[in-house]
């Protein structure tokens, strides 16, 4: 299966974690004019169909063209704006075309701050604000669907940050240790930071070093 352009960047080892976009109501907002711009052109084009002493279908379909065509444009702006946690790094990707990235390291990530107004809070939406140790000091991601589980996917990922690269140089230096490391990894099965599956995969692969 061919990669897409951010799994192209990956480093090695790095996964995605999540992928968000910003609110559905953005992409919405707007194209509402275009929708409506469609609409008022078809409905003019069926009513003068009977009357017109012109070809009106012709003419019509090249005007629906130009709305239909600005909508596509809002849209593909508005899908290739993602905003991806990795357990390495947090990526903002814009561009349909040409390219813009901008990522923050985990590690220089200091605190992550979201406010939602009452309709945020109604529709699921809100702003993510990334503070840094970096120059850039701050990362703002606006209006992002779904903030609380993207938040929380960047606290999780940040506490787990090296674990998975400790855990094998632990592994590989003491195989005595493994009872202590699956421990290790109960605790954090049960803090939710790894998943079921994720306990379940990094267990097997220590007993097999037994």
């Amino acid at each position: 299966m061919a990669k897409d352009y951010l799994e192209e960047m990956l480093g090695e080892n790095e996964r995605i974690l999540l992928r968000a976009r910003k609110h559905w109501s953005i992409l919405f907002g707007n194209i509402i004019l275009e929708i409506f711009l469609i609409i008022a052109l078809i409905v003019a084009v069926i009513a003068l169909l009977p009357i017109a002493a012109f070809p009106v279908a012709p003419l019509g379909f090249f005007l629906v063209i130009v709305p239909l065509v600005g909508m596509l444009r809002d849209f593909l702006i508005w899908y290739n704006r993602q905003y991806i946690v990795t357990n390495r790094r947090v990526i903002q990707t814009s561009g349909v075309f040409s390219k813009d990235v901008v990522d923050s390291s985990l590690e220089k990530v200091n605190d992550v701050k979201m406010s939602q107004s009452f309709w945020g809070r109604l529709f699921d939406y809100g702003d993510i604000e990334i503070l840094t140790a970096s120059e850039v000091g701050a990362n703002v991601f606006r209006s992002i669907g779904e903030p609380i589980k993207f938040k929380t996917a960047m606290l999780n990922a940040k506490e787990r940050l090296g674990f998975d690269d400790e855990l094998g140089v632990q592994a590989a230096r003491a195989t005595n240790d493994v009872p202590a490391l699956i421990a290790g990894l109960d605790d954090l099965r049960k803090k939710g930071i790894i998943s079921e599956q994720e306990f379940q995969q990094k267990k097997s692969e220590l007993l097999a070093k037994m």
